[in-house]
Order: structure tokens, then sequence, then C-alpha cells
């Protein structure tokens, strides 16, 4: 994510001793799927006892009432023996929940779901779940009380999950450690433009209502998946190596509002040599026409901006696609593995067209006083409350480049390949990063990350 007005503590133990977190001790001995995976920051994000494979979503938004109706098809697989299991979701009235095509009982405590299947599902097997529900958006907002999920807007709606609103549109394991493909099936009043993840594969008007259909091939987190709803123009194009490019454009915004968007080509291709091969089967850009939201975000294959972007705000989205998309957080604690290696690439990508040197932009933080708030909250453990403080993108990135230093150019370049090559499609914590930094440089690095990441204020020595 880039932040705009979204960008305004932990002390941990002497060593750096992280636990990767996923369903409660004891939830495979359970057949009550666990009420969420055990996240530090948002403890209901997600759930236990089984893994979505492939969520289909089809969905009706008039935007002049804010009507919204959904039919989600969700195919997983149970991870123990389940009795009962839940799904994300807020708001709306349910109306129907089949399990194998059998009515199934349900009910709802917050903003769980809860499921239970006629007859209980074994470990290991699969199942698809219907869930027909329909009410009224609205603009929901998450724990820092900026917009976020299915923002319902005047022409139609931006939708930006990050870090747990997709449960705000849809049943959803919402969670980044169970990524799954999609589908999409957004129906809206014609003249109106439904944009999702992936491909447009189809397109249809009948009745005044136009049907547009999205898929998303690749494996995605759910905060990372977007049906945003506009007067927006489609562009088709293709970059590097034949990857499709799908840029949707608000009509409302004045000529040159997707200037920041020029050089993606350029950045794909620069990125590409860096990192490894673009990750996704497409790429493009969603720019809309709404001050209210005022931030960017990486939805996956199509980042959402909620206005016209500068180039190193695209340069910024397009590196997660390496870094938070691809490698995804185990937890959301881990939020510096993405807006700090984002944050880092864009330093990168100006160095590269001739701008400031990411020594130089390093330097001009470092001499900041140690009353700057860059230095604070620590960036490996700001607090649910501040995923999105400066210093997680800042003093997150200035951690590469003190490391870049300290391991040299050849070890950190290398470091930056393997790191996306072992973990692509998958979900990391930081002592991944510190035990890979360690075999690659041949140095002892615990320390190091301890200093940057975990100690408050400005790091002295390391």
């Amino acid at each position: 994510m880039h932040m705009t007005r979204r960008i305004a503590a932990v002390a941990v133990a002497a060593t750096l001793t992280l636990t990767v977190t996923g369903a409660p001790a004891g939830a495979t001995r359970s057949r009550t799927g666990a009420p969420g995976v055990g996240d530090g920051y948002f403890p209901l994000a997600g759930n236990g006892g089984y893994d979505v494979r492939h969520y289909g979503l089809e969905i009706r938004y008039q935007p002049a009432t804010r009507a919204f109706s959904g039919v989600a098809t969700i195919s997983a697989r149970a991870e123990q023996r389940l009795s009962r299991f839940n799904l994300d979701l807020r708001g709306f009235d349910v109306r129907s929940v089949t399990v194998d095509g059998r009515s199934t009982r349900f009910d709802r405590d917050g903003q769980e779901l809860r499921i239970s299947p006629p007859r209980g599902l074994a470990d290991g097997e699969r199942f698809t779940v219907v869930i027909r529900y329909d009410g009224t958006t609205g603009q929901p907002t998450d724990n820092e009380g900026a917009l976020y999920g299915w923002v319902s807007t005047p022409d139609g709606a931006f939708v930006a999950n990050e870090p747990e609103g997709a449960s705000t549109w849809y049943p959803v394991n919402d969670h980044p450690t169970d990524k799954a493909s999609y589908d999409f099936q957004i129906t809206v009043p014609e003249g109106k433009t439904a944009v999702a993840n992936g491909e447009l594969v189809g397109r249809r008007t009948k009745g005044g209502w136009t049907t547009f259909t999205w898929r998303a091939t690749d494996q995605m987190a759910s905060y990372l998946s977007t049906a945003s709803v506009g007067d927006y123009d489609l562009r088709f194009d293709k970059g590097p190596n034949g990857l499709p490019i799908i840029d949707a454009i608000d009509r409302d915004l004045p000529a040159g509002a997707d200037a920041g968007l020029a050089r993606t080509k350029e950045m794909i291709t620069y990125f590409s040599g860096l990192f490894g091969r673009y990750p996704f089967t497409s790429y493009g850009a969603i720019v809309d026409d709404d001050e209210d939201a005022g931030y960017a975000l990486e939805t996956q294959t199509r980042p959402i901006y909620s206005g016209p972007p500068s180039e190193g705000t695209v340069a910024h989205e397009l590196a997660h696609q390496w870094f938070g998309n691809s490698v995804s957080p185990q937890r959301w604690q881990e939020i510096w593995l993405n807006e700090g290696f984002a944050t880092y690439a864009e330093w990168l990508w100006t160095e590269h067209v001739g701008g400031t040197t990411a020594a130089a932009r390093f330097d001009g933080y470092y001499a900041r006083p140690e009353t700057s708030a860059i230095w604070n909250p620590p960036p490996g453990d700001p607090g649910a409350g501040n995923l999105f403080a400066g210093s997680v993108y800042t003093k997150g990135a200035m951690t590469l480049q003190a490391l870049r230093e300290k391991i040299g150019d050849r070890a950190f370049f290398n470091l930056l390949r393997l790191w996306y090559a072992a973990n692509r499609d998958g979900t990391v914590g930081t002592p991944d990063l510190v035990r890979l930094a360690e075999k690659v440089s041949g140095q002892r690095l615990n320390s190091f990350f301890q200093t940057w990441l975990y100690t408050p204020g400005k790091p002295t020595t390391w």
C-alpha cells in the first residue's frame, strides 16, 4: 500500500524469536473449526480447519441504491474432521447455505458465519459451499479509521481490503495464509464498468445490465481481491513477453490522470531483472476519482489508486506484486516485509531513472533527529493500530539499505532474487529472511535485524 493521509510498539526480547502463527493448539483434534487463524493483531481474521482452493463470486450491484446481492461458491479441503466451520462475513442477510448441494444449518456470531454441514467432513475431504446473501453496502472503516473493503461511492464502489476487509463484501477465509484462485461475475447497470483481478474473459449486456466476468488463476490472498465499480474506460495493451496490461481509468478524471502509468512496461522489465520474472498472468491499474479513500493498494495484478498516481507510487505498487502479493506475510505483524520492500524498490527505481540514489535517500533520512516519526514504532512489530505508520515504510526500507551496505551489493541482490524464488506464492516471516540473509552472506545478522526492526528509536550502531 502507498499511503497519503494514512501515513501519519512493542519491544521484543534481546534475541529474535518469532513463531509462525497458525491454527490454535489442539485444532487438529477438534471437530469445530477455529474462528481465527491465530493472528495476534486480528484474532478473528481467517478461520481454522480447512483450506480454500477457489472462490466463485457472482455479484449484482446497483450504485444508485447501494443494493448488493451475491452468490459465493467456495471450493475447499478439510484439514481436520469438521462438524462445523466458519467463514468471515460482516453485514448482509444470509439467505441460504449449502454444502455439496445439501441445505445446511448456519448461524451468525459477529463477523463469523458458522456453518454446520448435515454430515461431518472428513480430514482431507474436498467440499463446496454455496452462500446466497444480500443487503445494502456502505463505507466501512478499518481499525485505524480509514475506509476499506467495499466502499460505496456516488458512481460505484472503491474496493480495497487491506488488512481484513474482504469480509465486508463476500464470505471468506480472510487471512493471507489461505490463498486461492478466483472467478468474478459482476453485474452492474449498463454504462458502468466492473473491474476485478486477472483477465476479462466475458462481457454481456442484457435488459439494462452488463455482466463482467474476470478470472484470476494465480494464488491470491483475500486482502488483494477487488471488484471495483465505476465510470471506467478499459484500455488493453501488451507488456514485456506479451504480458496483458489492462488499465481502468475513470472518465471523470482530467486528461493526463494516467501519466504516472506511462513507464509501467519499463518498470516491469527493470524489477523482473532485479527480483525475477513478473509473478502473475496480467497487470494493469484502476485509477478512480474517489478523494475520500486517499490511498493506493496493490490489489493483485491491478492496483487501485484513489486518484491520479505519481510515478513513484506506481513503482511502489508494482513492486508489491513480488513482495506482498506473491511473497505474503504469515501474520500482520510482518507487514514491513510488504511495505519496507516496496518502498525500497521505489527508491531503486528512482535511482535507476537518474534521481536520488538509495544510499543518498538513506543518508537523508538518517540525518533526521531521534524525535522524528520515522523511527517509531519499530517496523517489525508496529502494533495493530500502526500497520501503516510511516516507520513501517521508511525505517523498513532503511533496514534493507543498511543490510545492503553490511553484506555488499552482490550478496544483497542475490538475496532479493532468492527471497522471491524460494517463497513465490507462499507466506513468510522475518525469521525466514534472517536465515536466508545469513546463508547468502555468511554473516550472523540476528542482532542487526533486532536493532533495525524491533528496537524503538534511531539505530546508532549495527
